[in-house]
């Protein structure tokens, strides 16, 4: 089963390769990430983190995510969010994960493209853990 902090490989929304996406279901709340799954199935495949999953409450910090309510510990996250240097780094609004769904968000915050921008990902998008990362260079790590 999935869980927060999983590195997993799915299938994004359809057009989210070509960035930036930002086709959330709905504009968001200025200020919110995308709470709207973004219809459609791709056929690539992504790697990202989950950050949250269902039920769970989330707003970004400087690239940081505050889940329910608690700033998490994230040590593997590059700095390009350190200076709120990008528009997505800093989403003070609380949005609520769907049911059934999960917030999925690069570890280079600055510049993922991510669930912020398309909305949560369904279960059934979910391939499964990823065995291997090889970006950057100096992570390069088997699971």
């Amino acid at each position: 089963d999935p869980t927060v902090g999983d590195i997993t490989v799915f299938h994004p929304p359809v057009g989210s390769e070509q960035m930036p996406l930002n086709q959330c279901g709905e504009r968001p709340a200025a200020g919110a990430a995308c709470d709207k799954p973004t219809p459609g199935e791709s056929d690539v495949n992504f790697i990202k983190r989950i950050v949250a999953g269902p039920g769970d409450r989330i707003s970004i910090r400087s690239g940081r995510v505050v889940l329910n309510g608690k700033l998490t510990d994230e040590p593997y996250i590059s700095d390009t969010c350190a200076n709120d240097s990008g528009a997505a780094c800093t989403l003070p609004r609380t949005i609520t994960i769907p049911p059934d769904h999960w917030f999925m968000m690069g570890d280079n915050r600055g510049e993922s493209d991510d669930s912020r921008f398309w909305g949560p990902v369904p279960t059934a998008w979910l391939i499964g853990p990823a065995v291997a990362t090889y970006w950057p260079p100096n992570r390069i790590n088997l699971f």
